[in-house]
């Protein structure tokens, strides 16, 4: 399976990539698509088919984009995600035998999105159909969590709506829904809070305009759109994760290096002396002040880009946890985070390939894999997190002192 949820299949050693079917499989398709080194396939039919196959349980997965791999049994798709990442470690990270371990699987296979994103058609909220552009409306989603699958069957109509965002607290209950483009008339009938971004940023229009969820222990708050992990309880297990890489001692300064609503710099700060969060969205911004007041941790807060912003904070780092966006660290995060030299760094991916490269070039920096924990966080799709734990040459990883 490769990376982007396709089977590889060869044909006189031309690579041939079809999406739906599993490997080991013999099918039937037609070349849709040949760039003389590679192919792609539209399927036709299965010859002969896998005992991993299932069926599909949403009738609309032939035809929506939201997921690419329900045809497949869960356990399947987990390895698959280990595959992948190992192979990007390999192929672009060039480490010859990636330490990555099992796929880990914190919560449900469906019914696990306390998000939702979805463009306005006619008045209605409409998903995007598969390879393509097009809105396509649906009665329902089955990776949404139940309460904001709830959500979402009370709105009926958003007409002068571009886009609505619906959002949940699973551990709260708390809902929200966040419009862009003209406000609907009856919102009011939707039963919930409801938020307007205008070019002034969201506006409540109906309650706080924020959501609160609860990972760790810790309380978060969540205002409007602003990011937030989409798998609660997958949250949580990334927070466990970044904590046995990073092993915090009292008197270390841990750097959060994109701190969103402070996630990992509160849950993993809390174990640590001192914390400083780089954020450049002002709106996660004001919710990692929030936050962390909250509770009861005071970092040093910068605000803006960090590869730009983090080479002049003063007094570096003993440790670091970085959750860049898919086009992952680059060469001016990489060489940002491992300017003080910390001792160790947890790397939170969404993107296999980027941080494959981005390994390649923090062994250039002096930091070894120690070892690679994919999260199954989202299933049904080939996306996959990765908590990457990384080490400075001459370190070990042992218990965390006492006292």
């Amino acid at each position: 399976m490769a990376h982007g949820g396709e089977a590889v299949a060869r044909v006189g050693g031309k690579a041939h990539f079809i999406a739906g079917a599993i490997p080991g499989e013999r099918v039937e398709g037609r070349v849709v698509r040949d760039k003389g080194s590679w192919a792609r396939v539209a399927i036709h039919r299965v010859l002969d088919p896998s005992p991993l196959r299932v069926v599909p349980p949403c009738p609309h997965f032939e035809e929506c984009g939201g997921c690419q791999w329900q045809f497949a049994d869960h356990p399947a798709q987990l390895d698959w995600k280990a595959s992948i990442v190992a192979g990007q470690l390999q192929h672009l990270g060039g480490i010859a035998d990636p330490p990555v371990r099992p796929t880990l699987a914190p919560g449900r296979p469906y019914g696990y999105r306390n998000r939702m994103d979805f463009v306005v058609h006619k008045g209605r909220l409409c998903l995007m159909r598969r390879q393509s552009r097009d809105p396509i409306p649906v009665p329902g989603c089955l990776l949404m969590e139940p309460g904001l699958a709830e959500l979402f069957g009370r709105i009926a109509a958003a007409r002068g709506a571009r886009s609505v965002t619906l959002r949940v607290g699973v551990a709260t209950g708390e809902t929200l829904a966040v419009v862009r483009g003209d406000l609907p008339a009856g919102v009011e009938e939707w039963g919930c809070p409801v938020s307007h971004v205008t070019g002034e940023g969201p506006v409540p229009i109906i309650g706080t305009g924020v959501v609160h969820e609860e990972v760790a222990g810790l309380r978060f708050r969540i205002t409007a759109d602003a990011f937030f992990q989409t798998n609660t309880p997958g949250a949580e297990a990334l927070v466990t994760l970044v904590v046995e890489a990073l092993e915090p001692r009292p008197d270390d300064i841990l750097l959060d290096g994109y701190a969103g609503g402070g996630l990992f710099g509160i849950a993993v700060g809390r174990e640590a002396g001192a914390v400083v969060a780089v954020e450049s969205s002002a709106l996660a911004a004001d919710d990692l002040v929030a936050n962390s007041a909250a509770a009861g941790i005071v970092p040093e807060i910068v605000r803006g880009d960090f590869a730009a912003v983090a080479p002049g904070i003063g007094g570096g780092w003993d440790l670091a946890v970085v959750d860049p966006p898919r086009r992952g660290l680059g060469a001016a995060g990489v060489a940002a985070v491992t300017g003080p030299n910390p001792r160790a760094i947890a790397y939170v991916s969404c993107d296999p390939a980027s941080l494959g490269r981005d390994s390649r070039m923090l062994a250039a920096a002096g930091y070894r894999l120690e070892w690679a924990a994919p999260v199954d966080q989202f299933p049904q799709t080939f996306h996959v997190e990765t908590v990457a734990c990384f080490r400075r040459a001459g370190t070990r990883s042992g218990p965390t002192p006492s006292g």
